[in-house]
Order: C-alpha cells, then structure tokens, then sequence
C-alpha cells in the first residue's frame, strides 16, 4: 500500500486509543485418543496437563515402526509415515545391546539401563522430514469452579470424542488427543492514532484497556480462546461460535464491548509441537492467528486491516 494510502487509512479511524486482548497458548500434551485412559502417561505428565483447559481433537498421520537393528553403537530404525518409509538414526550407549521380548523391543546397556527413543523425539525428527498434519475436527474447553476441572476430566465421558472415533478414522491416520495451556498473563495490543476523528477521550480509553488488561481472568481467557479458534477453524463437529463469534449477544464477550475494545486475537504458535493444524477450511501452518473485529464498522477496524 503507498504511503498516501495508508496516511488515508489511518485518519480515516474514529478513535485515537484502539486496544485489542490478545490470547496466545504456551504449553501443549499430545497423545493418541486412547491414552486418556493410560495412567503412567497421564501421571508423567499430570503437572503440564493440570494446566491445560482447551482440547483440540483431530486426525493426524499414522506413525508405526516397521523395523530395527543396532550395529557400531547406532540403533537404526524405519517408521512409516501413512504408508512413506523414513529411516531414523539414534546413539547408543556403549556396549549396549538389542533385547526383543515378545512384541517389545528396546536397547539395553550393561548395567541394565533400557534406551528406547520417545514419541516425542520420533516425530521430532519425523517433523523435520516431512509435512505432520494435525486435522481440527472439534475443540472444547473445561473449565469449573476456580479452574477445578481440566481437559482431560471433560474427554474421560466426552461424547463427541466417541462420535468422532465411533466414525472410524480414515485410513493412515490416527486420532490424537492435543491438550492446550492459554499463557495465563494477559497481552494488550494497543494502536495510538493521533490522527484519528476522535482524540478527546483518550484517558478513558487507556484506562479502559488497561483494566481490561489486569482484570481478565482464567476462565474468560479460557473461553475467549475457545470462542476464536472454533470461528477461525470451523472444526466439522463444532456447532457453537463457528458462526456467532464474535457478536454483541455474547456473554463472554460482554467486557470486551463494555471497554469498547476493537478486537480480540487467539494465536497457536508452539516451535516443539511436530505438527502442522489444518481444517478443511485452514490450510496447514505452525502459526495460527486468530483475529477476529468485534465492530463491522470500517473505521473501527484498527489491527491488521491494512
């Protein structure tokens, strides 16, 4: 846009104070549907996943081991990704050894220490080499009293995630489970216009978004980021907000308006999660920002409508 333009756009908006909440997650658990009910899981990571009040369920590229060897101190392994063959190379302790017991198989080094690479590094390194889809197809909240409840308490007797699985998942996929933590601290985006219509109230509405700032709590973060993500994605089995997000006869957004903020912004932005969301309406990207306007007025629109 030239420089006339934008000097156009600018003095073209109402107010010379805009401010818009900006929600973004920071903490993530991924797991196969069934591993909700899997105790040790759960347990090692109960102290992230008791932080974790957004779920995402959705379809992701089926991962399975199709061989091993080790020799000279590296284990070599192949794993297929929905039917593509990538071979993945991993140090082995000295003087270990390959034990197959059964179905199971792993390293063991003389002192009897096992070795075997994690999920979480397989599709690391499988991230790297190829494009892991991660695709929305619900997501929900759980909340309670003072955050009492998170989202693994509402999957455990969750009916959609039956519906969904009672479907049957599309060949070489999976259905994963992606538990989210909301960054508990708020963030204000804040545009100062001096050249805005309106330059008058300018205190009020600094004051108004720096209330809103330290005065958002938990469950309005937590319902906020719901509410964006679900328009943002149009997840297939969501029905709420996917079409009345935002809107005035919203109870969530009810101090957003009250402060006359002009937007609200959900992000999805985790550097270690391996793979890329998509829906069928979202193309796959690791960062996904949600910006929704809570005014159809154009000159309220003061982020990103440039």
């Amino acid at each position: 846009m030239s420089d006339n333009n934008s000097k156009g756009h600018v003095k073209s908006k109402r107010f010379d104070v805009e401010h818009a909440l900006s929600l973004y997650a920071y903490s993530y658990v991924i797991l196969p549907a069934h591993g909700i009910y899997e105790k040790d899981f759960i347990d090692l990571h109960r102290p992230v996943i008791d932080t974790c009040h957004i779920y995402i369920i959705g379809f992701s590229p089926s991962v399975r081991l199709n061989s091993e060897k080790l020799e000279n101190g590296v284990l070599s392994t192949n794993y297929s990704v929905a039917g593509i063959s990538h071979d993945l190379n991993w140090q082995a302790p000295q003087g270990a050894e390959l034990v197959e017991e059964g179905d199971a198989v792993y390293v063991k080094d003389p002192s009897g220490q096992i070795f075997w690479p994690s999920n979480e590094q397989v599709l690391s390194y499988l991230g790297q080499a190829t494009d892991l889809e991660f695709q929305v197809k619900y997501i929900g909240q759980a909340f309670g009293k003072d955050g009492s409840r998170n989202a693994l308490d509402r999957l455990l007797k969750h009916e959609t995630l039956q519906k969904i699985a009672l479907k049957g998942t599309p060949e070489g996929k999976q259905l994963q489970v992606l538990l989210i933590s909301v960054q508990p601290n708020n963030q204000l985006l804040t545009q100062f216009n001096p050249q805005a219509e309106n330059t008058n109230t300018s205190s009020e509405r600094i004051q108004s978004g720096l209330d809103k700032l330290f005065n958002t709590d938990k469950k309005e973060q937590v319902a906020l980021y719901e509410a964006a993500m679900i328009r943002y994605f149009q997840p297939e089995f969501n029905k709420e907000f996917k079409d009345s997000f935002p809107s005035t006869n919203l109870k969530i957004l009810r101090d957003c308006y009250e402060k006359d903020f002009s937007g609200v912004v959900a992000e999805f932005f985790i550097d270690e999660l391996p793979y890329k969301l998509c829906s069928e309406t979202v193309s796959p990207k690791i960062h996904h920002t949600a910006y929704h306007d809570l005014h159809d007025d154009a000159d309220r629109k003061a982020f990103f409508a440039i």
